[in-house]
């Protein structure tokens, strides 16, 4: 999927990443714990989070995600965009929950390990 379907589904906004809409994404994460994230996630993930912090960014640099979605209206520093635009990640922010917005993923064909939702 691309990143620009997942802005489309999600009905966000980009906060930075323009330039990386056509970016694929194999996997989703919701989490507000780096510490699942760290645990599950793999390469090309999108993370859905509602956590507010420089951690976030440095944890999805870390495991080479590709893009966050900010759900229920958060948005990310000035200086947490920076890091990401630094890192190569596409920065979102929607105003569903984190339950709706995973769930439109999930049905869209993105789930946690990649596999295509039959």
């Amino acid at each position: 999927m691309k990143i620009k379907l997942v802005k489309q589904l999600l009905d966000a906004k980009v906060v930075c990443g323009e330039d990386m809409m056509d970016t694929d994404v194999c996997s989703a994460c919701g989490s507000d714990m780096m510490s699942d994230v760290l645990a599950y996630v793999k390469d090309q993930a999108v993370l859905l989070t509602g956590l507010i912090n420089e951690q976030v960014i440095r944890t999805a640099a870390m495991m080479d995600m590709k893009c966050i979605v900010f759900v229920r209206n958060k948005r990310p520093t000035q200086e947490m965009a920076s890091l990401a635009e630094n890192n190569g990640i596409a920065v979102l922010t929607t105003h569903l929950r984190m339950f709706e917005a995973c769930g439109k993923l999930y049905e869209a064909g993105l789930n946690r390990d990649g596999a295509v939702n039959a």
